[in-house]
């Protein structure tokens, strides 16, 4: 109970009506349900996983560098980067290189 007052205060303060929830206008099956969830992004960084190193600066700039030339952020950059050294690693282990 008083964490309900809690809330209704604060946003009362913020000017916000809690408002009562909307009855949904209709039920979705689970398959449309299940294909609107695979349609769907993930909100910001919601499920995905964090991996981050200390570099020296001149691998600081060769970063900065390849970001500006390829027009790609951090996390885009790190992805094409590890996609392209796990395919040349597969690429020689089918061919017995290591």
């Amino acid at each position: 109970m008083a964490r309900k007052a809690t809330a209704e205060t604060f946003l009362k303060k913020m000017n916000l009506a809690s408002e009562p929830e909307a009855p949904a206008a209709k039920a979705e099956t689970s398959a449309e349900a299940a294909q609107a969830a695979k349609n769907k992004k993930p909100a910001g960084r919601t499920g995905l996983k964090h991996i981050g190193g200390y570099f020296d600066r001149e691998t600081v700039e060769q970063v900065a560098v390849l970001r500006a030339r390829l027009d790609l952020d951090n996390s885009q950059l790190i992805k094409r980067a590890i996609e392209e050294l796990y395919s040349r690693e597969l690429a020689a282990r089918k061919f017995g290189d290591r």
